[in-house]
């Protein structure tokens, strides 16, 4: 009757006890055992073994799939569930084990040393007894690895050292592993001893960082839980800790220069990984130096080796991620019986237990990006623009009180013939990847200029999955540092020079292309400031065009333009800033779409390839085509035109609606670049509209007249010299070879009175056209009338005017 009932109570605890499994990772991690192991038999569990060691686990999906625990790799074991046995000649685990009073039960789970202790010691006879208890009991093997000298202090004195010390492991009331929450502190048997209790999402469940490797073993006063090492006595907090630890005095240094020790005294359940005096020795003094007379940045430093959660070593069986108090986060993982941080064996040490945390000593300092000056930021992809600014002088300039924003092209960007650049050169073009300001990630906007400190003007272009600047748009991986911000970039970036007619005309791929755009008096919109990205036929596109064709093409000015205009759209679209394999859809000044993608790197306009793309004008960008576009609803009306479309065109099938007319587009759709904000002017703020033109002056072919002045004898050409610098201060021209180039009329005075050792020679050449003065203005709206400025200035009959000016070098 007795052993019925004895059966019954333990069935009704057990029954009790799996229908609480849903709200306890431990149990859940053990059920997910029970269904891995249900082929061999009722109530037998899967677990994992590291090879080569006897760490068992019930382990969590990850690491069963993977095969392996920290690394290591792991055999598959099976095994009864706790509080199953077998039966002789069954499959599976189909018995209750025998429930019996604690000492008993001890026996029942093999923890056979800390029976025999509890038996010398005299506990025998209170955990037979009446009662409830919690035993947490070390495992045989966790005596072993006790300390020897602690051992046998324990085993010298077994009616008080020992006795004290197994009641430490006790809880005076039925704890099962349900009811141990995160972050618990229980009360032990011994002088009120803490016992803190971690329950962890992948089903470790510790206490004072010692495992649970088997799990509530049911007795008729308690319940007992097998666990992986010896509990030693827990008093001082994390900051009693390093007070008084000599291998942390540079920690300590740092945590009371920072403020932050205190914080390491209060109650909470914090994880310190701390590094020691060897640590802090490895840094290089300048840094250590730096770091330690910033408040701001050692107290990031020593934050960033604190977690807010308590991490014991034991319950780390995979990489996860915290974060610290310094607000990044640091990737906590193991290597076999080793504890790695951000990937490095580096912890000496662990899981020495306080009051309100765990530290885990470690022998490199983790320094933060916050506490890193800004070219400390680079990463092993940015080495290249790192050592460069380096070598050239350039990280000297990046002061530690100033602010700045680097923008780190990918070592790949930098091509060998980059690398053998004239270091002149290539210094000025590592200056347009340094901005003056600190700007984050978020902080950027479409449309926004930053000035680099090589005083040029970088323009910022945000799309939906893609921040670019100029040519180039970023990666992932941007840092903000002590002093300034790093964004990472695929390409070298290069700031627009010209304008988009002027790239036009300077490159004889597209002369045939601005032909008709002048003829279509378009040329001018090209020459503006403004926002445009531009579609480029080279000249290969208009093989076969005969100059009759030609013709044709610019007598219908509608035609003409509603072709050319089909190529240009407003805004500024960088082919490295589409999602790549999405077709994007772009309205034209035409009124016609353009579908864009990229794929494998390459631009695709209309299913064409773009033979060359992200061409950085100052008013936008081209991308370079070797075949004309045309809008496929547009039809054709005309015979001739038909015909010289489908010259031009046969990707495509042109439609023909005879007599069908090209509509009219007006210039109407080019407005100036106008912006508005607000100025602080005698203290007080008004709002200024501003508006940009470009004025050109040109000297314009194909004669250009001017005047030499030549001095007889050295001391004259140096009076001469000293009386034209007294007169002109602009300099606009040099022709190499040909002297002093003046006005006529100022010539005139200059000479009246001068003598006759001065000669005046008037000469004509052959010359191109040439842009003399190119200016962009900023034209306050509300001060001062926007004068509307011609590009060429002609004389009656077409000539240009003559102007002719001082020019040396």
């Amino acid at each position: 009757m007795k052993i019925f009932f004895l059966f019954t109570f333990s069935t009704f605890l057990l029954s009790a006890f799996e229908q609480a499994t849903a709200s306890a990772h431990y149990d859940k991690i053990l059920t997910h055992s029970r269904i891995r192991a249900r082929d061999q038999g009722p109530n037998v569990c899967a677990l994992q073994q590291v090879m080569g060691t006897k760490k068992k686990y019930f382990s969590t999906c990850r690491n069963w799939y993977q095969g392996a625990i920290c690394g290591k790799k792991a055999t598959v074991l099976y095994e009864c569930c706790p509080g199953y046995m077998k039966m002789d000649g069954t499959r599976g685990c189909p018995a209750v084990a025998p429930i019996d009073h604690v000492y008993g039960t001890l026996g029942i789970v093999g923890a056979t040393s800390t029976q025999q202790y509890s038996d010398i010691s005299k506990l025998r006879e209170e955990i037979e007894g009446r009662g409830s208890f919690t035993f947490f009991a070390p495992s045989n093997e966790a005596w072993e690895q006790l300390n020897s000298e602690i051992h046998r202090n324990l085993v010298d004195n077994v009616n008080i050292e020992l006795y004290n010390a197994l009641h430490h492991h006790m809880v005076n009331k039925r704890m099962l592993t349900k009811d141990l929450k995160n972050g618990m502190t229980l009360v032990s048997m011994y002088n009120d001893q803490k016992l803190l209790i971690n329950h962890y999402p992948n089903g470790v469940v510790t206490v004072n960082c010692a495992r649970i490797i088997h799990g509530n073993q049911i007795a008729t006063n308690g319940v007992v839980h097998v666990i992986d090492r010896v509990l030693t006595a827990v008093g001082n907090t994390i900051q009693d800790f390093i007070e008084v630890e000599d291998d942390l005095s540079s920690l300590r240094a740092a945590a009371i220069t920072s403020d932050v020790l205190d914080i390491l005294g209060r109650p909470g359940h914090y994880t310190l990984f701390a590094p020691t005096n060897e640590a802090f020795e490895r840094l290089p003094r300048g840094v250590l130096e730096r770091i330690m007379g910033d408040k701001v940045a050692s107290e990031a430093l020593v934050k960033f080796h604190i977690l807010n959660t308590l991490q014991c070593s034991e319950a780390i069986t995979g990489g996860a991620v915290y974060e610290t108090l310094e607000g990044n986060t640091v990737e906590v993982g193991c290597d076999g019986e080793s504890l790695t941080v951000n990937g490095v064996k580096m912890v000496k040490r662990k899981d020495i237990v306080t009051s309100n945390g765990v530290i885990h000593l470690i022998d490199e300092v983790l320094i933060p990006d916050s506490a890193k000056q800004v070219i400390e930021l680079g990463g092993a992809q940015q080495t290249t623009f790192t050592d460069l600014v380096a070598q050239l002088g350039l990280a000297s300039s990046l002061r530690p009180e100033g602010q700045y924003t680097l923008l780190a092209p990918l070592n790949g960007a930098f091509s060998d013939d980059t690398l053998r650049m004239d270091q002149r050169l290539l210094k000025t073009i590592l200056q347009n990847h340094i901005i003056k300001v600190k700007v984050g990630l978020n902080e950027l906007y479409n449309g926004q200029e930053l000035e680099t400190i090589g005083g040029k003007l970088l323009r910022v272009f945000v799309y939906r999955t893609a921040v670019c600047i100029e040519n180039s748009c970023m990666v992932r991986g941007s840092k903000e540092g002590r002093n300034g911000f790093i964004h990472i970039f695929r390409q070298i970036i290069n700031p627009a020079e010209k304008t988009l007619h002027e790239m036009l005309r300077n490159d004889k791929r597209f002369s045939v292309f601005l032909s008709l755009v002048k003829a279509a008096d378009l040329d001018d919109v090209l020459s503006r400031p403004g926002e445009w990205t531009l579609f480029v036929p080279t000249n290969d596109a208009f093989k076969g065009l005969t100059d009759d064709d030609k013709d044709i093409l610019i007598r219908d000015k509608n035609a003409l333009r509603n072709i050319l205009l089909y190529h240009l759209t407003q805004g500024v679209f960088i082919g490295s800033g589409f999602e790549p394999g999405v077709t994007n859809i772009l309205k034209t000044i035409q009124g016609g779409k353009l579908y864009l993608k990229t794929v494998n790197d390459t631009l695709l306009v209309n299913e064409l390839k773009s033979r060359e793309s992200d061409l950085m004008a100052t008013n936008g960008v081209i991308h370079v085509i070797d075949k004309l576009l045309y809008p496929a609803d547009l039809p054709v009306g005309n015979d001739q035109l038909l015909t010289i479309l489908k010259k031009l065109i046969k990707y495509i099938q042109i439609k023909f609606v005879r007599d069908s007319t090209f509509k009219e587009i007006p210039l109407t759709f080019y407005k100036p670049i106008i912006k508005t904000y607000t100025k602080i002017i005698d203290g007080r703020p008004v709002e200024v509209t501003e508006k940009k033109v470009t004025e050109e002056r040109i000297i314009q072919g194909p004669e250009i007249k001017y005047t030499r002045i030549t001095a007889g004898g050295s001391d004259n050409e140096e009076k001469l010299k000293k009386l034209l610098e007294e007169e002109v201060t602009k300099v606009t021209k040099f022709i190499e070879g040909d002297g002093h180039l003046l006005e006529d009329e100022e010539i005139k005075r200059l000479l009246q009175g001068a003598g006759t050792e001065y000669t005046k020679v008037t000469k004509v050449i052959e010359g191109e056209p040439q842009i003399i003065e190119r200016e962009i203005k900023k034209v306050h709206l509300e001060e001062a009338p926007v004068r509307r400025v011609q590009p060429t200035r002609r004389t009656q009959g077409g000539a240009a005017r003559r102007r002719t000016r001082l020019a040396y070098s």
